[in-house]
Formats: C-alpha cells, structure tokens, sequence
C-alpha cells in the first residue's frame, strides 16, 4: 500500500512554492534542519549568509526590488541575530515572511535547548508573529502571514515552527488550501467623488505646492500613471526612500530627493501652501518631531494604503486611504478635465538645486587625502542610469546620496528611518539576484563595512559580483562631528585605518588600497571589469556632511551647551 504521508517541512516548501518563492535567505542550524532538507531538494535558490542579520537584509531588500516576498529561515539563536534586520524590515516596510524553528513542543517551557521567547521577541517589530504548533496548520498559518505582510503599508511578519513540527507526519498535498501567487492582494479604498472635487479644489488655489512621494508610493505599481499626472498639473516633485526614480531626478518638474540635510529645495517645504504626501508618512523627516517646518497656513492632502498613518502628528485637510495604483488614475482623470499653468514657484525649487550642486562642486576638487565629494564625482563620471546605487549610512554616504541623481525607478536604495548601518552589502548581494545583467555599485564607510563585512564571503561563494566603494576616514564622522560641535569633545569614535581591502581579498574578492585622487579612475575601472565581488578602501578627508550640520543643528535646538 502507497504510503501518502508528507512531514510538516513538506508543507512549509509547498506552502512557499504555491506563494512563488524563488529564493530562501538562510543560515543553516538544528532547529530548521528538517526543513532545510525538504527546501533543498526542490526548486528553490538558496542563498546562504554568514550572520542571520544579513540574510534578513537579503530578504528584506528582495522584496522590496522586486515586490516579491523575500523569506529568511534560520535557528532559534539565529532568530536573535536576525533581530535587528526585522527592526530594520518594519521600517522599510518590505514583505519579508521570517520562519525560525525551535526545540520541540514537548521541551517548551522546560529549559529547553536554546528556548527564548521567540514569538513575543519578534512581536514588536512585525506585522504579526506566530507559532505553529499543529503541521497541519502550516499552508493556512504561512497564507495568512503573507497577507498580513501585503497589507496596507508592508511589512515582515514572523512564524516559529518547533522541530518536531517540521517532522510530524501528515495526510498528503491535496487536503490543503495553498496561498498562490496568482492571488492579487489588494488594498480597498478608492477616492469619492467629493474628495476629488476638494482636492482639485485646493490644487487649483494653490501657488506653491509640493507633491512628496514615498515608499508606499514605489510598490504600487503606478509610475506610468504618476508620472502622466505630475505632467498634466506641473507641480513641483520629491521622491524619497523606494520611491526615488518613480519620478526621474532630471524630470521637468522633479526637484530631486526630499531631504532637509542634503537637499536645499527641500527647506523650501517651509514655504509651501499645499503639501501633498503620497505614500509619505508625516514624521522626523517631514518635521513633525521637532518645530513643524510646514507652515501652520499650508493645506495638507495625504493618501496612503494605511489608514494609521493619515493625520499622524498633524490634521490634514484631505486624507484618502486605499491602494495608490488605484488612486492616481483617478486623480489623472479629474485632473485632466482643467488647466494647469507652469508655475514660478517650481523656479525657485530649481534654483535652490543648482545652489546646491555648485556647493558641493567646490568640495569635489583633486586633492589628497580626497574629499568626498570628489569620489562620488569621479564614480558619477563613469554611472548610467541602468546601473544601481546602493547606500550605507554615514557622512561618505550622504554626500554621495546628495550628489548622484536617481532617474529610473528601483535603482537606488538607501536606510530606511530606522539608520541601521550594514545593511549595504546584504542589499548589494540582493540586487544583484534580482539584477544580475545589471552593474551593482555600493558605498560604504569604513565604520559601516564592519557589521557586515564577511558577506563579501557570501557574495564570492555564490558569485555574485558589485563594486564596492569605501570612504575610510578612520572615524565614525558623523558621530564624531556631533559630539564636537555639541558636546565639545568626542568620545568612541575613533577607528583604526584598516586595510579592508585586504580581508575581502582574503574572502576570494577584488580589492584596490586608493590614497591617490589621480589613481582613482584607473582603480574604478579595473573594479568594474572584474567578475569578482570588489571592493576599493579609499583613504578620504574627515569631512562633515549637510546631513551631519543638519543634525547638529537639531541636537542644538534641545541640547543645553557644554559645561
């Protein structure tokens, strides 16, 4: 007689490949062995990390390229690794499904092995965390997760699945309910025939509007319709975080990215009369958690999945909640119905870029040790616009995401609100999964690099080649210039000048010690034209970033002088 039985792993994989995962971010250990197992013999890509943070990374950033989910399994100490890449996940709001395993149920609550809280531990930073305690519950628990993930404003969710769980035998396939990918996840919510009529209302009054886009924005599959509307009604525009390239920077009517620190057309938001936020979360960066830098008389239009967030630190005067994808196209088509003249505000916007970009041209001059701004100009000189950026944190980051433009959707990534350092090169190794005709260009610090440097390990084992640029001062600048500016001296900052170009050598990768402005070039070149994972540690000034004035700044504004 056939014997029709499966396991719960069985389930998890199936459960997984009905959803279309392609790639299974992981770091393997005994409490997801058997699952591991099942995974392995089927059609998945396994992608396997040295520390269960960068694994989160990979999925997280996955999932936000693609709009795919990204899913990352590991053990029960490995769930307290991936911690951090979760905290980092609610903030970048990816779909993101987190599976770790435990002791078996029966040791639970009995000082079993490895035993900690995992389900309260991933609570507070997911959408929803669960545990599996039946294999049978495993297809509709895994369908609900998804769902949670993709609704509203995404974002990770986590399921522990014990070990015995994984084992336990169960009746075959065909007595569950799969989630399919086919399955369409979408938003309610649509905008009344009232709220249009108020909002072309307010649209048409208005003489110095801005239209801010953000995350929620990029995943809404909308950049045709968006950028038809931005073309009908001639406002002035703003991306930020995954929504940077929707709108092209070199658009008409693209004031670049919003970004208080770097960007001076964004001050201007102190001006304007009309704030419209699509997909853009009123909050820190706007200016709601300091003194409102939006005026008190300005009119507010907030649209968003999520209806949490609409009027969060401040009322609006039009709040829509629903799927964006769905809601541009009806704003397109009322706006079509009236004319719209090119306004002078949008002058102004453009000419606080161009004051900008002349000060940073001034800092980007031949010198050494190199400033950097003239490392991310000497890089910019050799980008396209296929090519993708990726950004750590950190002041060599932030004069670069203040010099490279962004002029095709999905093609240039930064942290999220959270600031989590490290999460460049896991996002690196993930774009260029997603993207693997595409050049991979990814810039760090040298403080940065070490919390996730071994992946450079990770990327040679599964030959996945980018070019890695490093702005090593030897200190942890932004901090550095904080404490000095308001605090008088620093304290922790210092760093060695360590030769990390030799540990990703020593990992199997490409890698160049640049000390030279004139060898830079050369250098570039040589990293881009090898298959390798590169990396090039460039010895640059200790330099303070606009974004590190910015937050001195703010440190200032609340911080009692030094004693």
């Amino acid at each position: 007689m056939q014997n029709n039985k499966i396991t719960g792993s069985h389930l998890i994989a199936k459960s997984l490949e009905k959803a279309g995962v392609e790639n299974i971010f992981t770091l393997a250990g005994d409490h997801v062995l058997p699952a591991l197992d099942v995974i392995g013999s089927k059609n998945f890509r396994i992608w396997d990390t040295r520390h269960e943070q960068a694994a989160v990374h990979m999925a997280d950033a996955w999932g936000r390229i693609t709009g795919k989910l990204g899913v990352s399994i590991y053990t029960t100490p490995g769930l307290s690794n991936a911690i951090p890449g979760l905290a980092n996940a609610i903030h970048s709001e990816a779909p993101l499904l987190s599976i770790s395993g435990s002791a078996e149920l029966s040791e639970l609550g009995r000082g079993a092995m490895q035993e900690i809280d995992q389900v309260g531990m991933a609570k507070p930073i997911t959408k929803g965390s669960w545990i599996i305690t039946d294999p049978r519950r495993i297809p509709d628990m895994i369908g609900h997760a998804i769902r949670v993930a993709y609704s509203g404003r995404r974002g990770p969710v986590h399921i522990t699945i014990p070990v015995d769980v994984q084992q336990m035998e169960v009746d075959d396939y065909e007595n569950y309910e799969f989630f399919t990918e086919s399955f369409e996840i979408q938003n309610s919510g649509s905008a009344t025939n009232s709220q249009l009529s108020n909002m072309i209302e307010l649209m048409q009054n208005a003489k110095k509007p801005l239209i801010i886009f953000g995350s929620a924005a990029a995943y809404s599959n909308s950049t045709e319709s968006i950028n038809e509307l931005i073309n009908t009604i001639k406002f002035p525009v703003m991306t930020e975080g995954d929504a940077r390239g929707i709108i092209p920077d070199s658009h008409e009517f693209s004031c670049g990215f919003f970004d208080n620190g770097l960007n001076l057309a964004a001050k201007k938001i102190r001006e304007t009369d009309l704030l419209i936020l699509i997909g853009r979360k009123q909050d820190l960066i706007i200016g709601y958690a300091m003194n409102p830098v939006v005026p008190t008389s300005a009119k507010i239009i907030q649209i968003d999945p999520d209806e949490s967030v609409i009027g969060r630190n401040r009322k609006v005067d039009i709040g829509i909640t629903g799927d964006i994808g769905g809601i541009i196209p009806q704003i397109l088509s009322e706006s079509k119905k009236h004319k719209w003249n090119h306004l002078e505000w949008l002058e102004e916007l453009k000419e606080a870029q161009k004051t900008q970009k002349e000060q940073l041209s001034i800092n980007a001059q031949n010198q050494n040790p190199m400033h950097a701004s003239f490392v991310h100009k000497t890089v910019g000189e050799l980008l396209t616009d296929d090519d993708i950026l990726v950004f750590d944190g950190g002041d060599f980051c932030h004069f670069g995401r203040a010099f490279h433009q962004s002029n095709s959707p999905k093609s240039w990534w930064y942290l999220p609100t959270s600031g989590m350092l490290g999460q460049a090169i896991p996002t690196a190794l993930a774009a260029k999964i997603a993207h693997p005709n595409k050049r991979v260009f990814m810039f760090t610090g040298d403080g940065a690099f070490g919390f996730n440097g071994f992946e450079y390990d990770t990327a040679v084992r599964h030959n996945l080649p980018f070019i890695g640029i490093m702005g090593n001062d030897s200190t942890w600048g932004i901090d550095k210039h904080i404490q000095e500016k308001v605090f008088g001296k620093s304290v922790a900052t210092k760093l060695l000048p360590s030769r990390y170009d030799k540990v990703v050598s020593g990992l199997g990768g490409y890698s160049e010690h640049v000390t030279k402005s004139d060898d830079l070039t050369n250098a570039l070149n040589r990293a881009i034209n090898q298959n390798l994972p590169s990396l090039l540690n460039i010895q640059i000034s200790n330099s303070i970033s606009p974004r590190a004035e910015a937050a001195v700044t703010k440190w200032k504004s609340h911080t009692p002088e030094p004693m």
